[in-house]
């Protein structure tokens, strides 16, 4: 049996809730989709990625992230939800595997370029150690702690997440369409946690009412291939 859980717990004293997720010690799969409203070939993509939503590996061993690229939007159609920063991503991912090119859709699984939704595979199931991480949500402030990875320095990734929302296109490729999206990457806030001996922990503040999920995941310092990733639902 696999070592792993994610717990999500609603706390009502106070008239406050708190949401709580941990992972570990066994991996976490963060699945990265680059893709664009502007894109023709993106909504397949998007599609498959949706239906993680009914998928029982969702936040126990997959945790999925769209990012919406903006190099599509001078062509007649401007995504509501690209980000300069994430193309700035897909690009220093690219960069990293010795290529200048992106493209979308584009899947990346934990740090490495994934093909194989192109031919139909299924993901790969992670494996390995990878050490805990828990976030406690409550009040606008996640709270995050992460044990593991001794001796190094450690960033942390936050994203909050739109879920099952909409787009009418009204130009460029895909002209006419009603575009579902879920797993929408909201923004992208890093932070170094602080700590020694393998133990590290820090707090930011959110601010994203449309976000109803929330996707984190860990890396060495500097680094873009994540540690352990955790998610799940806020509201």
């Amino acid at each position: 049996m696999r070592a792993f859980w994610i717990l999500v717990v609603f706390t009502l004293a106070s008239a406050r809730a708190e949401t709580i997720f941990h992972a570990g010690p066994a991996k976490v799969s963060l699945l990265e989709l680059y893709t664009s409203e502007g894109c023709s070939s993106c909504p397949p993509a998007e599609s498959w990625l949706s239906r993680l939503n009914f998928d029982s590996r969702l936040w126990k061993e997959i945790v999925p992230v769209a990012f919406h690229v903006d190099y599509w939007d001078n062509l007649g159609w401007k995504d509501r939800f690209a980000k300069r920063e994430y193309t700035s991503r897909q690009q220093s991912y690219s960069l990293s595997w010795g290529t200048s090119s992106v493209y979308t859709p584009g899947f990346i699984l934990d740090g490495q370029e994934w093909k194989g939704w192109f031919a139909g595979d299924p993901l790969p199931d992670p494996a390995g150690r990878a050490g805990t991480l828990d976030i406690r949500v409550a009040n606008g402030t996640a709270k995050i702690s992460f044990s593991g990875n001794p001796g190094e320095t450690v960033d942390v990734h936050v994203v909050p997440l739109a879920m099952n929302v909409s787009s009418e296109v009204r130009a460029g490729e895909n002209r006419g369409r009603k575009l579902a999206h879920s797993f929408v990457a909201l923004d992208l806030i890093t932070m170094r946690l602080t700590g020694r001996e393998g133990t590290f922990s820090g707090e930011l503040p959110l601010n994203s009412p449309e976000a109803a999920a929330l996707a984190v995941w860990v890396t060495s310092a500097g680094s873009l291939k994540p540690l352990q990733a955790a998610g799940g639902l806020i509201k």
